[in-house]
């Protein structure tokens, strides 16, 4: 299987911005055991600006634009220095790609990045990715990882995308304020009434939230990727959504 794997912010680090060293660690392991299994594996990961308010000592994320991508300018090496040392320790070679939403918009960047996707797994890599958030602005920026992950997942043709959030899945209310929210298993259709209960953002360290998922979702549906959300508090949750077992949230896409 070619699969997508996308982790958030919150995933990798503490609510301090500092990594979480076990976390990461396990998540790492897990990946270079499923590439090991014969399985293409895409990473799409954020966390640049939430790793360098941590590495800058800084007490909260930056609100203006030059603070952001001072923090991710920052962070980005520390995020690639950790994937970098993490997966060699299980022979696995890790390749940086940073994009921006014109490099997905543009034609000819879009296909001069899929082929070098492509010749990436060829070669046995683990690209990961994320948005360049050091010279995104508001006209070129993609907006959120959930988004991105979902572009480069129909990009590329996955056969599913994986995105591992602090929340298990799609529920029919918001769990950490309605105590009758129910899971739902499978969706086979977005709602309006599953758009209108999405809320808002994530985290103060990440963007984005249950609204952005259902987003990537659509476009996974679209066109004929499966998707899921499941929990990141258990890595190896990943085993378990490749192996079809009842975790998380599965989106199926549409089957021509």
């Amino acid at each position: 299987m070619r699969i997508t794997i996308k982790v958030g912010t919150s995933t990798l680090t503490h609510p301090t911005g500092r990594l979480n060293i076990r976390h990461v660690e396990e998540l790492c392991k897990v990946i270079s055991d499923v590439k090991n299994a014969g399985h293409e594996v895409i990473l799409v990961s954020s966390g640049a600006i939430g790793m360098g308010v941590g590495k800058l000592n800084l007490s909260e994320r930056p609100s203006d634009m030059a603070g952001k991508q001072a923090a991710a300018a920052v962070g980005q090496c520390e995020l690639m220095y950790v994937y970098d040392k993490l997966f060699q320790e299980h022979n696995h070679t890790v390749a940086q790609i940073l994009l921006t939403g014109e490099d997905l918009r543009d034609e000819a960047r879009h296909a001069n990045f899929a082929v070098t996707l492509q010749r990436l797994l060829e070669l046995g890599a683990l690209p990961v990715i994320n948005e360049n958030d050091t010279i995104s602005t508001d006209e070129i920026a993609v907006g959120d990882n959930d988004t991105l992950s979902a572009l480069v997942a129909v990009s590329v043709k996955a056969d599913l995308l994986i995105i591992l959030t602090d929340i298990d899945g799609l529920y029919t209310a918001d769990p950490r304020k309605d105590p009758g929210a129910r899971l739902i298993p499978v969706v086979t259709e977005i709602t309006p009434e599953m758009l209108a209960g999405a809320g808002g953002g994530g985290t103060a360290l990440s963007t984005g939230g249950m609204a952005t998922k259902l987003t990537a979702a659509g476009l996974c549906m679209e066109a004929g990727t499966d998707m899921m959300i499941v929990s990141s508090a258990r890595p190896s949750v990943i085993y378990d959504a490749l192996e079809g077992k009842a975790v998380g949230t599965r989106f199926i896409g549409k089957r021509s």
